[in-house]
């Protein structure tokens, strides 16, 4: 079912109350996409936390609306609420559910992560791997997570070489579901994925179907999370709500987990780490990829 995008070009300065804006108006969905980008691929795209500030200074605000949205009215709501908005700074056009998946999917290549686990997109067959190979097939629809992205990237190489044999993983902002999905390829007995996204928990859903793992795949919005015991937890969010977050995170895993944090800046690798230090996190690390980092450590 295609849908009805509004794009804004604006400067960094005035992202948060344009996104607000567009949640006043019943957005569907808002991403940040950088403006200089000549591609929307996932380098580019970022679905920010409530608060953050983006990374680039000029910037797409992206909003989808139903497709029978009625075009006039939305443009002068908006006009109400951001009257400094020039026309020119402002583009409709009607997008297909798939399109930029479809676009994924034409120019993504197999990825490795570890020693061997292997994204392919779900319309190619793998050929030519080694027999231990662990295959995950992905469409990731409208939710954020490909494997090309580094903190993705970080966080599949982490789950790859944990002993998972029988845990339950705890996927918090799950996305597509690539992380939770890969930890039930790798031998955990279960996985709970979270978003607040309701598109990015059919994604996950979808997903896990096309990978076999589905019955041990349980998905909740964070307010629905029922109370649980887990051994490994990995988010791979943003570092705002990670600290924000960071007593929820750690409530429901045992002594001794795990634990994978991304969606972090270079700059904010030391406030991340600190904060779970003070919560009792030990053994932690920080890796780094391009301006991106992960922060791993165990549970006291």
């Amino acid at each position: 079912m295609p849908h009805l995008q509004l794009q804004l070009t604006l400067p960094a300065t005035r992202q948060q109350r344009a996104e607000q804006a567009l949640q006043d108006l019943g957005a569907l969905a808002v991403t940040l996409a950088d403006a200089r980008a000549d591609t929307a691929d996932e380098h580019a795209i970022l679905e920010p936390g409530v608060g953050e500030t983006p990374l680039w200074e000029t910037l797409h605000v992206q909003a989808l609306f139903a497709a029978g949205t009625d075009r006039r009215g939305l443009l002068a709501a908006l006009h109400e609420l951001l009257p400094e908005l020039a026309p020119e700074a402002i583009e409709l056009r009607e997008v297909a559910d798939r399109d930029w998946t479809r676009a994924w999917m034409d120019r993504y290549q197999p990825m490795r992560f570890g020693r061997r686990l292997w994204v392919y997109p779900w319309n190619l067959e793998p050929a030519g791997l080694d027999a231990d190979a662990v295959v995950l097939r992905l469409d990731p629809g409208l939710a954020f997570g490909s494997g090309t992205h580094p903190t993705t990237a970080l966080c599949l190489e982490w789950v790859e070489a944990q002993d998972l044999r029988g845990a339950t993983v705890l996927d918090y902002g799950c996305g597509s579901g690539i992380l939770a999905i890969a930890a039930l390829k790798l031998g955990a007995a279960a996985a709970i994925g979270v978003d607040n996204d309701p598109q990015a928990l059919l994604a996950s859903r979808d997903n896990a179907t096309r990978n076999g793992v589905e019955s041990r795949l349980a998905l909740h919005a964070p307010q629905a999370l029922p109370a649980a015991s887990c051994r490994v937890l990995v988010a791979n969010i943003l570092a705002g709500p990670l600290i924000e977050l960071a007593p929820r995170l750690l409530a429901p895993l045992v002594p001794g987990a795990p634990l994978a944090l991304s969606g972090i800046l270079r700059g904010q690798a030391d406030e991340v780490a600190a904060c779970y230090a003070a919560l009792g996190v030990h053994d932690v690390a920080v890796d780094l990829r391009e301006d991106w980092v992960r922060v791993s450590g165990r549970k006291g």
